[in-house]
């Protein structure tokens, strides 16, 4: 066992189990956003003691995502941005980005081996790599064998025009799904496998979900974006990006307890420094502590 942390840039492979279930956490790549979005009513002279900005204010992030192997099924929880970016954008955001197949190889397996995909929502750090070119023009799924699930209110707030949200939201990573006819609309909270539950999550959007993995032996949950790193643990620490702050709000207050007083593990989706911890209560504040786990880069 070791402590939290990648071994080396862009390395990471955390692996652990909860039963008979097998968890990965999985490096995705990493993207840089504008710190004071991140961290929203928060001032600069806090939120940049924990999370330093660069020459632009941008923050570093990366793209955690998950894989579930119940021996039944190999389930991946968001797939991070995927490649369709341009130059320009590539900048924008100081993108790393894998492909579904480089993202899958430290855990030997490629991209048609997945079952399912699981969307927490659909801004483009969580289902930009839903997708990929077909080679004729157009899009297919990046995992071809899977179905994908998403909350049925998610993709009605992705296809609002509206330009609050727009720029977060792109139809093309997933209305090509929609067309195949490969999306699984759940509406409210949901069982996807004997293990996973989709627990409602609203704040960040709407109709954000929170997966949950539990077996008896324990829970663990991946928060997206309720809490994308351990520095948004605070209350009052909201994204300017949350459509609902006020909700966000509600639903932290409501998830945190509870996963401190029942001992989940937790991952974080764009912490670059803890993916995984569990979380404890100490003068009126959650905060996190570095889970143990096995660190395999094999593959690398």
């Amino acid at each position: 066992m070791v402590p939290a942390g990648c071994p080396g840039p862009g390395a990471c492979m955390i692996r652990f189990s909860a039963g008979d279930v097998r968890l990965t956490v999985l490096d995705a790549g990493s993207l840089w956003l504008d710190g004071g979005a991140m961290f929203g009513v928060v001032p600069k002279p806090l939120w940049s003691r924990v999370s330093q900005p660069d020459d632009r204010n941008r923050i570093h992030l990366k793209m955690n995502v998950l894989l579930i192997e119940d021996g039944d099924q190999r389930v991946l929880v968001d797939t991070g941005a995927g490649t369709r970016w341009n130059d320009k954008e590539r900048d924008i955001y100081g993108l790393e980005v894998k492909d579904a197949d480089a993202l899958l190889a430290p855990a030997g397996l490629t991209a048609d081996r997945i079952d399912l995909v699981i969307n927490t929502h659909l801004h483009f750090d969580h289902a930009g790599g839903n997708v990929r070119p077909d080679g004729d023009g157009g899009l297919t799924a990046a995992f071809p064998n899977a179905r994908y699930v998403v909350q049925k209110g998610e993709v009605e707030t992705a296809r609002w025009k509206n330009e609050r949200i727009r720029a977060s939201y792109r139809a093309d990573d997933f209305e090509p799904l929609a067309r195949d006819d490969r999306l699984w609309l759940v509406d409210g909270e949901a069982s996807v496998g004997p293990n996973i539950v989709l627990r409602p999550a609203p704040g960040h959007t709407p109709h954000m979900q929170v997966p949950m993995v539990v077996t008896s032996e324990r829970t663990v949950a991946f928060l997206a974006d309720l809490v994308p790193t351990t520095r948004h643990l605070p209350y009052p620490y909201i994204m300017g990006y949350d459509l609902e702050p006020l909700t966000t709000l509600a639903t932290k207050k409501r998830f945190l307890p509870e996963a401190v007083r029942e001992g989940w593990h937790v991952i974080f989706e764009h912490d670059p420094e803890t993916p995984l911890a569990t979380l404890s209560e100490e003068g009126g504040r959650v905060k996190a502590r570095s889970a143990e786990f096995v660190a395999d880069t094999r593959g690398v």
